[in-house]
């Protein structure tokens, strides 16, 4: 079975699903071009800023093509009349489906597996092919992308035995996982997102200068010192008094 490596649109589709912050996606870029031909075609391995263009490209036509987050249809992933490269054309979704998620798993290393539930996945995906169809690409694509099933207990399951009504954990294989790049991702766009955040309160300090901090008047000050007990014991006394109040007749006369 050929193994499959990324392109582009791939890159970009998973920026739309996953709603990648735009002030992160060149970081995501650089990441996954730094592992190379292993995960990303030949061409795009070669310039940096070419791989960056061929990206933004995608990302338009996405746009333009309606597919925004992932409650999008997964068909407008492909242009009209795409050929599929691993699956039947019928189960093309779950080709674009199925990568959408590996790439989830590159860029989360330290994310063991997910968990998939594939019988589900035909109604969602709208595929209308026929069950053992369906059953036969759901093998033959996690095999493509070096993707593991395992039950619910970690115990390896075998999709040529066909596929159940129950969830099951897909994570990348033993071999593919230890050939990426071996630093903690998330850890670094952590970080740069409050890098990025520390450059926009310095620049809104630089041009608003800071907000003077309110001062609390006396009234208040005196309000937050006084106890409930002490409210509590006013009004205890003041129904204990046999003061006659003002405009009620005297009952004892």
């Amino acid at each position: 079975m050929r193994k499959y490596i990324y392109n582009s649109r791939d890159v970009a589709a998973y920026f739309k699903y996953f709603s990648v912050p735009s002030h992160l996606e060149v970081s995501y870029m650089q990441y996954i071009f730094s592992i190379g031909n292993k995960v990303l075609a030949e061409p795009l391995t070669r310039d940096f800023e070419y791989f960056k263009k061929e990206v933004y490209r995608e990302l338009y036509f996405l746009w333009a093509n309606g597919f925004e987050n992932e409650k999008s249809d997964i068909s407008k992933m492909t242009s009209e009349g795409q050929v599929s490269l691993i699956c039947d054309q019928e189960c093309i979704c779950l080709e674009s489906y199925m990568k959408l998620i590996s790439l989830y798993l590159i860029f989360s290393s330290n994310l063991p597996y997910v968990t998939l539930n594939f019988t589900g996945l035909m109604t969602q995906l709208g595929l209308k092919c026929g069950v053992e169809q369906y059953e036969a690409n759901c093998r033959i694509i996690c095999e493509s992308l070096q993707l593991e099933v395992s039950d619910t207990f970690g115990k390896p399951f075998d999709l040529a035995l066909g596929v159940p009504d129950e969830l099951l954990r897909v994570s990348l294989n033993a071999e593919f996982k230890q050939g990426l790049d071996a630093r903690n991702f998330k850890e670094t766009l952590r970080s740069e997102q409050m890098n990025w955040l520390k450059d926009l309160k310095d620049k809104s300090l630089k041009l608003f200068g800071s907000i003077p901090s309110r001062k609390k008047t006396q009234n208040r000050s005196s309000r937050k010192d006084a106890s409930p007990k002490s409210y509590r014991q006013s009004g205890y006394s003041a129904a204990r008094n046999k003061a006659q109040p003002k405009g009620m007749p005297d009952q004892d006369r």
